[in-house]
């Protein structure tokens, strides 16, 4: 069994700073969304339905400059952009 440690310190409104065994991260949204950000690594956006544990992640990928465009951002996309404005909303 693998020991784990987590501290998620509030520091203003849907804004937290979490500090891990593997490092220091930012998370950025409130119940129902949240964007991750953590130096050296892609932003990961979480979508889910609070108090059910069901969601859904996935990594945020930018296109580099001079890449070809890949076909769209997908249904995976699009949910994901829904419910993060939804969450948002939610703070305010």
């Amino acid at each position: 069994m693998a020991l784990r440690f987590r501290k998620r310190i509030k520091i203003m409104p849907g804004v937290y700073l979490n500090l891990g065994k593997t490092g220091v991260s930012t998370s950025i949204g409130g119940p129902g969304a949240t964007i991750n950000l953590k130096p050296g690594r892609k932003p990961r956006a979480t979508v889910g339905i609070p108090g059910t544990g069901i969601s859904y992640s996935e990594t945020i990928e930018a296109s580099e400059p001079g890449q070809p465009e890949r076909g769209g951002i997908g249904i995976g996309g699009w949910v994901i952009a829904a419910l993060l404005i939804w969450g948002l909303f939610q703070l305010l």
